[in-house]
């Protein structure tokens, strides 16, 4: 079975690694074209292209449309793949590729779908306080996330993931589940199921000024919001005119009528009143400093108790 593999970050890696360890015939990558970073603005590749180098695929194609694009359709062409294996590619197949390989084109989703269609699944699953989560393998089809469903496999989300564990757990059991969903392909077993438009909901990118914590919500809620902002972009609060990141938290029960936000103590431990409960900082960062424990900033930082956050 010839295979076009298309991803980019992290997330795509052992998908693609498990693509060569069953011996698949990966006859192209295609994946986001290389980005220049830092100071020296050195030439990065993508985490998908670099295991592309090491395993010598001979065609790394890194179109920057693919949309009304006459070349890479005709390179596609020629390569004449059985079927295309999309995960994390980062853009919306035109019809024109969707219809192009024998078997179409399947996705590996980091969802339950049809819940948490879109750009952000694992985070938003963490931010809403799901119980569990998974990856689905579907046939592409024009929509966002939409088409029907091939595999589906669950794991629990535990209450000490956040979505940067998550994101590793996922993408090992894409792999897995990529790999079941090729061979019932091959065997000709697989039941394509269409998604039920009623249980859909979606998972919009996120954004820096999503992670500014609003005390007003329950403790829960903000220590859901800071577990499924971690590692990008971080929750955050200003006490006064500083910027604090707040990267780990934990529920305190309490049913004091201070205004929320209200800082109730801050010797040896930092707790913030919210608007059910109370919420004990873990870990910190405060602008232009590094991460760091509650006990060892709170040694050299003073907040008084009775301050309120922001």
């Amino acid at each position: 079975m010839k295979i076009v593999f298309m991803g980019t970050p992290d997330f795509a890696v052992p998908s693609l690694q498990k693509l060569f360890e069953e011996g698949y015939d990966v006859a192209a990558v295609v994946t986001q074209p290389d980005k220049q970073k830092g100071r020296g603005m050195k030439l990065s590749f993508s985490p998908v292209k670099e295991v592309a180098l090491q395993k010598g695929v001979e065609i790394i194609l890194q179109p920057e449309k693919i949309k009304n694009n006459p070349e890479f359709l005709n390179r596609l062409k020629e390569i004449n793949p059985d079927v295309i294996v999309v995960a994390a590619y980062g853009k919306i197949l035109p019809e024109e590729v969707l219809t192009l390989p024998k078997y179409g084109c399947i996705n590996v989703h980091a969802s339950l779908l049809p819940k948490y269609r879109g750009a952000a699944p694992i985070n938003w699953a963490i931010i809403n306080g799901e119980k569990e989560t998974g990856i689905t393998t579907m046939l592409m089809d024009k929509g966002l996330d939409t088409g029907d469903m091939l595999i589906k496999k669950s794991i629990p989300i535990l209450d000490k993931d956040d979505a940067e564990t998550l994101h590793d757990k996922l993408s090992r059991l894409g792999a897995e589940v990529l790999i079941e969903t090729l061979k019932a392909l091959e065997k000709g077993t697989l039941i394509p199921v269409k998604q039920r438009e009623e249980e859909a909901s979606y998972s919009p990118i996120l954004t820096k000024e999503m992670g500014h914590i609003d005390w007003n919500k329950t403790a829960e809620e903000i220590r859901n919001l800071i577990r499924g902002m971690k590692p990008w972009p971080g929750c955050y609060t200003f006490y006064g005119d500083k910027m604090l990141k707040i990267w780990k938290g934990e529920i305190v029960e309490y049913n004091g009528n201070e205004e929320n936000g209200t800082v109730l103590k801050s010797k040896g431990d930092l707790i913030v009143k919210c608007g059910k409960d109370a919420l004990k900082i873990v870990e910190i960062q405060q602008e232009g400093s590094k991460k760091m424990g509650i006990r060892e900033y709170l040694i050299g930082h003073n907040i008084p108790e009775g301050t309120i956050f922001r």
